[in-house]
């Protein structure tokens, strides 16, 4: 017996690393003797460093950084491909010069499209009279300018791969604001006011820098730092899941298994498109291995999964229970589950 797992983060409970252990323990509980992969995954959101860092037998790296507020975070980022790579996550940091930089820009705090990066990197963004604006998003609606002459032209010579997990552009009822926003506590009038600071944002891009950033799909993830790493660092976007899945030899791990197990914290009709779980359970298909999925509850469209792959859902939390409670400790649900599922799979009636 074989089985592949291969699961996502379980957002703000438990890492993938984590995940696959507990779930791992529940096969063993049914097959002691089988052999069991593991190999965390990720979309481009909270826990692609580890995911990489794990699949490259990487290093960590800390480093004090500014957080979305200003105040001070000490943040981490990995290591890969014997020191070529860096793998940063907006969740944790950003800016480290290598050859290349896989940044994952998924579970950011953020809705300035990108210019407090750029600020950082030494872009100045300035009003009519010169000044140079505060950070933040609602400022740029007073952008006149985007002055590049403190920026590194060093920083040309690196590569950007920008792990999106998300395919909105930058503006419009799609798009960062009007998406994100609300999820960021941004009331609807300020949702509106930061859509308007985002599409003259990329006016003014176009103009100074020559880059049209406002309709490219992935532009508007993390409240528009898509945009800003295409705009400011010449970055290039790709699908967050391919790439981390790409990345962690889960194509080298399938051959021979009798089933995959992959899952994350909520499913729902997202899963499928563009998020890691889904793209495990469409490469798991095509291969013609079933796909067990666990999560740790179910949103809307969550039926859809069983058109993508998906053979199985087995779900931690049914409405009404008490999912706050279990997600502080998941660990033991999940093991439970595994066991369950591949029992009712796997073992012959």
């Amino acid at each position: 017996m074989k089985i592949v797992v291969a699961p996502n983060s379980f957002k703000g409970s438990i890492s993938a690393t984590q995940a696959a252990k507990a779930i791992t323990r529940g096969v063993h509980e049914v097959f002691p003797d089988a052999e069991v992969i593991e190999i965390p995954v990720a979309d481009g959101g909270e826990g692609t460093v580890e995911a990489l860092v794990t699949a490259r037998n990487g290093t960590y790296q800390w480093v004090n950084v500014e957080g979305p507020l200003g105040d001070p975070v000490l943040a981490s980022y990995g290591v890969i491909d014997d020191g070529r790579t860096a793998v940063v996550e907006l969740a944790s940091a950003s800016g480290y010069v290598l050859r290349l930089i896989i940044a994952g820009i998924g579970s950011s705090a953020t809705n300035d499209g990108g210019a407090g990066m750029a600020q950082a990197l030494g872009y100045k963004f300035l009003d009519d009279s010169g000044r140079e604006l505060p950070r933040g998003g609602a400022p740029l609606l007073r952008l006149e300018h985007i002055d590049a002459a403190g920026f590194n032209p060093a920083w040309r010579s690196v590569r950007m791969m920008v792990a999106c997990d998300v395919t909105n552009p930058l503006t419009g009822p799609e798009g960062a604001s009007f998406v994100y926003g609300p999820q960021k506590g941004a009331e609807p009038v300020t949702v509106r006011l930061l859509d308007r600071a985002m599409a003259h944002l990329a006016e003014v891009i176009e103009r100074d820098l020559g880059k049209r950033v406002a309709d490219v799909p992935g532009a508007g993830a993390a409240g528009g730092t898509g945009a800003g790493l295409m705009a400011f660092l010449d970055a290039k976007l790709v699908s967050g899941a391919a790439l981390v899945v790409d990345a962690s030899g889960f194509d080298r791990a399938m051959p021979g298994a009798d089933l995959v197990i992959t899952g994350e914290g909520r499913v729902d009709s997202q899963t499928a498109f563009g998020k890691a779980p889904g793209e495990v359970a469409r490469r798991a298909a095509a291969a013609g291995i079933p796909v067990l999925l666990i999560a740790g509850s179910k949103g809307k469209g969550w039926e859809t999964l069983s058109k993508k792959g998906v053979n199985t859902i087995q779900v931690l939390a049914e409405e009404g229970d008490n999912l706050r409670d279990l997600m502080q400790d998941p660990a033991p649900a999940l093991t439970q589950a595994a066991a369950r599922a591949v029992r009712e799979m796997l073992v012959p009636k």
